[in-house]
Formats: structure tokens, sequence, C-alpha cells
């Protein structure tokens, strides 16, 4: 019996069945080393999350559903000094202080947000607070500087204090040390920086030059640690450098679609869980990629950049004490979920001005539709006179003293 001869299959069939091999096996690869990372990383953030006494916070959805959270929300930001996990690194201090504390607001829309800065030498009240290590109970106390939150309750201690002054719900909470922001900002490539001349700086190990410059590793920690080098020397200078360096990233993270490149929303996620310690509200990576998400959209001009209003403190010239006045109407448009800005001289203490970045991608030629309802005035954000900051749009430099 003859049996059918078997057809010689062509180079390019040949060639076409491996690649299709190869290609399935590639992928099995990608699907379990991705697995693989997602679940170290989400092991990594549980095991650090700690609880800051927030029940109401709602993680948002998890993939395959992932995507910006729904509604508006508070997130503080914590960075700490002297993190007893980075040794001696930077110098051995007496105890770990909440040195950087920043308010992130995002309004319910997604069309707005603030970020508020509050110095570390703050001097307002704070809460009954238990310290989580060794479970003393710190009794209550009408004045103290905001540094010391983290000494008497860690990261929930700090968050209870300045909601309790704010009157903030705050949702979500992280905190990261000097090793973090290497870290992270070595993750996303570095980010550019101003400066109006050149800056050599013993104390924060800062040497740079006039102009612009990206900034990475340890550089980017001086930077964000320098005081003595720019403007008055002030922690509000520090401030002002940090506002401007949140600013650049912000604008680097929307141009570069950060959010879109797997490699660096790994590697973003790597890093934070190796070096952010969460709120249990926010120890999974989706809730953090959630939240993230929800700045992707917003206009860099409505990005605010505020520094939390003081004056010198009347019982120490080296602490700082709330402007009510100014404050209150601060908190009343973010409580209220109102948008505002900044008046044009509003540059934050130790910056100066470079005029503003090349705006969010927008069609220039296209015509209102015909129904379009008029502009009203009545709708454009209020300005508040007095406050100090600049939004994400600006590009500021630092001004060495």
């Amino acid at each position: 019996m003859h049996h059918a001869r078997r057809p010689t299959p062509s180079p390019v069939a040949f060639i076409l069945k491996w690649v299709a091999i190869a290609a399935a096996v590639a992928l099995i690869s990608v699907v379990s080393i991705t697995a693989y990372a997602v679940t170290s990383v989400t092991q990594q953030f549980s095991s650090n999350a700690v609880d800051i006494g927030n029940s109401t916070a709602a993680p948002p959805a998890p993939p395959p559903f992932l995507g910006a959270y729904e509604g508006g929300f508070n997130l503080l930001v914590v960075g700490t000094d002297n993190d007893p996990n980075q040794g001696v690194s930077f110098g051995e201090r007496d105890a770990t202080l909440n040195d950087v504390n920043i308010l992130l607001h995002v309004s319910a829309d997604h069309q707005n947000a603030v970020v508020v800065s509050f110095p570390r030498d703050l001097v307002i009240p704070q809460p009954e607070c238990t310290d989580p290590a060794t479970g003393t109970v710190n009794e209550a106390s009408d004045a103290e500087a905001l540094n010391d939150a983290w000494g008497r309750g860690g990261l929930a201690c700090t968050a209870a204090t300045i909601s309790g002054f704010t009157g903030v719900d705050i949702q979500y909470a992280a905190a990261t040390s000097f090793d973090g922001v290497i870290e992270l900002t070595n993750a996303v490539g570095g980010v550019e920086v101003c400066l109006t001349g050149d800056i050599a700086d013993t104390d924060s190990g800062l040497y740079l030059s006039a102009g612009r410059t990206v900034i990475q590793g340890q550089d980017a920690l001086a930077f964000l640690r320098n005081r003595k080098g720019v403007g008055d020397g002030s922690d509000l200078s520090r401030i002002g450098s940090q506002q401007q360096y949140l600013s650049s990233l912000l604008r680097k993270i929307k141009s570069e679609s950060t959010l879109s490149d797997i490699t660096k929303v790994y590697g973003l996620a790597q890093a934070a869980a190796q070096n952010i310690k969460p709120s249990t509200s926010l120890q999974s990576p989706d809730s953090m990629v959630s939240l993230a998400l929800t700045l992707k959209d917003i206009d860099l001009s409505k990005v605010v950049f505020v520094s939390y209003p003081v004056a010198e403190y009347v019982n120490d010239i080296n602490k700082v004490q709330p402007v009510p006045e100014l404050a209150d109407q601060l908190f009343t448009k973010i409580l209220a979920d109102q948008p505002f800005t900044l008046s044009p001289d509003s540059a934050p203490t130790g910056s100066a001005d470079e005029g503003e970045a090349a705006p969010d991608p927008a069609p220039t030629d296209a015509a209102p539709p015909a129904d379009a309802a008029p502009t009203d005035s009545a709708a454009t954000p209020e300005v508040i006179e007095g406050l100090s900051g600049q939004n994400a749009a600006e590009e500021t430099c630092a001004v060495p003293n």
C-alpha cells in the first residue's frame, strides 16, 4: 500500500514554526516572571504595613480591573531621618524623626490635586499616641514640634497629628527613609533640577554647578536634604527645593508615560516595596498604582504644591507656628474639594520662578461645539493670596545663599 507523500515544509514555514514556539516559551516565561514579581512585591509590602487606625479606606479593585481610584482621597507621605535600617551611613542621631511631611489631596473628579508640605519644626497639638515598638503610651501634648510625632508613635501618630489639626481624613499613608529616596529616584532614571548659582554644602554633601542638572543617587538625596546652602538656610527653603524636585518628577513621569512602561513600573514597584512602609490600607501594590493613576490625566497646572503657612514661634525663634487665617483658607478649600490657585509672587522660599513648562498636550485647532456653554468666570479657581508654593507646570530654580 502506498502512502501519500508528505509535503516538504518550505524554509519560511519552518522558520515561522520555530518563531511561534519561541514566542510561546517567551510568553510563558514573562507570565511566570511577572507573577513571581507581583507576588514578591506584594509580600514585601504586606510585611511592612502599619495600621494607622483608619478603617474607612477601601483598597482599589484588584487586577484585571485595575484602574484609577474612584473618587477623591488623601495620602500622607512621610520622610524619616535616622531610620534604624539605614545604619550610620548618614551620620548618627539620637532618634528617628519625621522630617518630611507631605499631604496629597486628589479631588473627587480627578481634575485637581493639592500637595501640602508641613515644616518639621511646626509646633502644634499632638494626640495621645502609642509607641508600636515598646507599647509606651505618650500623653497628648498642646504644643510640640511636628517631627516629634514619629518618636511618639511612628507613622500612625504622624498621620493622627496632621489629621487632628487640619481636619483632613487621611485614608492612606506611607513612610520612606534616605535609602528610599535614592532608590526611587534611580528607578525613574533621575530627576532634573535647576540652580541659579553654584552650590557647595558640606553638611548635605551637595556640590552642583549653576544651571540644569539631572540628579539621582546620593546627589538627589543631598538636594532634598540640603538646607543651609539654599535661600535663608531654613527648613522652608528646603521645602522649596522639595517642591521643585516633585514638580519636575511629575513632569517627567507624565511626559515619558512611565505608567505605560512595564520595566519602569516594575522598577518603581520594587523600589517602593523595599523602601516604603505603607499603611495597611495601602499594603497592596495594586492600591498604590491605582492611586497614582488618578494623577495621569490631571493638567500639570492644576497640581498645586503649597507650604503650610507659618510664622515664627513665639517661644522659640528656631521653630514655627501656624498662621490660622491663611491655614483656614487653605483647608476650607481642601475639605470642600474646591480648586484654588496661587498668586504670581508665590515662589517658594529659596526658589526663583523660571516660567511655566510646556503645558499638557491638547488640540489647539479644534473649535468649540456650537452648543457649548459660555465660559463661567465664577468657575475660575480662587487665588489664595499669601501662600507659598508653585504648580507642577512651573519650573523653578533653587537659589544658593
